[in-house]
């Protein structure tokens, strides 16, 4: 696919700031146009207040003796990026609220090493791409009895706070996960950020300053994930959350996955990998859409075509080199729960029985109520419709359909509208 004859609106033509947020961003020009004289991002003023704040650094490291380093190139980079007003101040709050969450985790673990010996045994884990059912899916998985995900409020806060008299870890949670709809309404129809629903591991590891939130927000140059130190991270935060509470099986979701698989199973190798189906072509334009809607979130100015072409060229590439990595056994294809979109939106129950089975998990009647009563409350277009097309990102669905032609007939995909 290429955009050369393609000229694609921009994101002031396709959405209105609020008017408080377009003000906020106003406050960056009305001193010169340097929005970092008010919201500076320094790693070192960071890292004096966050280990101020928790009472000293803690002894140890997380197995990452390199953490610090990367935190201050990955400051550095973020400082350097043109963000308006409201986007460094976004940033520099998840900065410092995942330094102290990084800090207070160590001293946890510090305190009692053994958590680290305790399994994160056979998790769930959903990957596929947006408006495949991956949000949905993971709602209805926590619900069974046997399973747990991670709330945004715990994945934010995950061991007790050091200050008293604040707000509870739900309402801290706001901030950064409602706080997105807030400053683009449109984004709810997208997807629901709640403190109080499950939450990706895209947000539960951005204390490792080495996982994908980081890129996803912003452009960086100088700073680069480490995906084997973000999943040692990612291990470590969901036995600090089970600690105490039993045998936890966790189900987990994040899209990126998919271009991870080998590392993913190199890091969890009693993982189920649960990859969502739907026809490419309803689901890339959506990925377009959200991705660039992120950026515009805390930038004036966004590349739209070029990240319209990057989220094709990625995503054609993970869904086919899902079908190489599956068959050749680089990934254990036995490991794979199969859902298709289609099925899941029809008979959600049929659906999840068929998954469950696989996984070696029961499909009771009172789950079975669980997944009916939860749907009837949030049906679907409850916040609005999505609406997006190929042709308004420079696609047209015969063109993704040609680009991920292998992983389409492998799966055999019928074409939706």
């Amino acid at each position: 696919m290429t955009q050369d004859d393609v000229t694609l609106a921009s994101m002031g033509e396709r959405y209105t700031r609020p008017d408080w947020v377009r003000r906020i961003i106003l406050m960056g020009d009305s001193i010169g146009g340097r929005p970092q004289d008010l919201v500076p991002i320094d790693a070192s003023e960071l890292l004096k207040l966050a280990t101020a704040s928790v009472g000293g650094m803690p002894v140890g490291d997380l197995g990452d003796p390199g953490w610090q380093q990367r935190f201050e190139s990955l400051a550095a980079d973020l400082d350097a990026s043109p963000m308006h007003l409201l986007g460094r101040l976004m940033t520099k709050q998840e900065l410092l609220r995942s330094l102290r969450t990084r800090l207070l985790l160590t001293a946890a673990i510090d305190a009692t090493p053994a958590i680290t010996a305790e399994p994160v045994a056979s998790p769930a884990i959903i990957a596929g791409p947006a408006r495949s059912g991956t949000t949905i899916l993971f709602e209805l998985l926590d619900l069974h009895p046997d399973l747990r995900a991670p709330l945004g409020a715990e994945a934010l806060h995950p061991v007790p706070l050091p200050e008293s008299g604040l707000a509870d870890r739900r309402e801290m949670g706001e901030c950064e996960q409602e706080f997105w709809a807030d400053i683009q309404p449109e984004f709810l129809a997208m997807h629901e950020f709640r403190a109080d629903l499950p939450v990706e591991c895209i947000t539960l590891t951005t204390g490792s300053f080495a996982g994908y939130h980081w890129s996803m927000i912003a452009p960086l140059t100088g700073w680069v994930p480490d995906l084997d130190v973000n999943f040692s991270y990612e291990r470590q935060i969901l036995q600090v959350l089970q600690h105490g509470a039993g045998p936890t099986r966790w189900v987990l979701k994040t899209p990126g996955h998919l271009f991870v698989l080998p590392q993913l199973f190199a890091a969890f190798g009693d993982a189920w990998v649960i990859q969502t189906h739907r026809d490419p072509a309803r689901t890339m334009a959506s990925t377009a859409s959200i991705t660039t809607l992120v950026h515009w979130m805390r930038f004036s100015d966004v590349d739209v075509g070029g990240y319209a072409q990057f989220v094709h060229d990625a995503f054609a590439f993970a869904l086919n080199d899902s079908v190489n990595l599956r068959t050749t056994g680089v990934v254990p294809n036995e490991r794979f729960v199969d859902v298709r979109y289609t099925q899941l939106v029809s008979d959600p129950v049929g659906a999840l029985g068929t998954a469950l089975e696989q996984m070696g998990l029961p499909m009771t009647d009172a789950y079975a109520k669980a997944v009916r009563d939860y749907l009837a409350h949030k049906p679907k277009g409850k916040y609005g419709t999505h609406r997006y097309q190929p042709e308004d990102w420079g696609f047209t669905a015969q063109g993704i359909r040609a680009a991920t032609k292998q992983y389409i007939e492998h799966f055999d995909l019928p074409p939706e509208g």
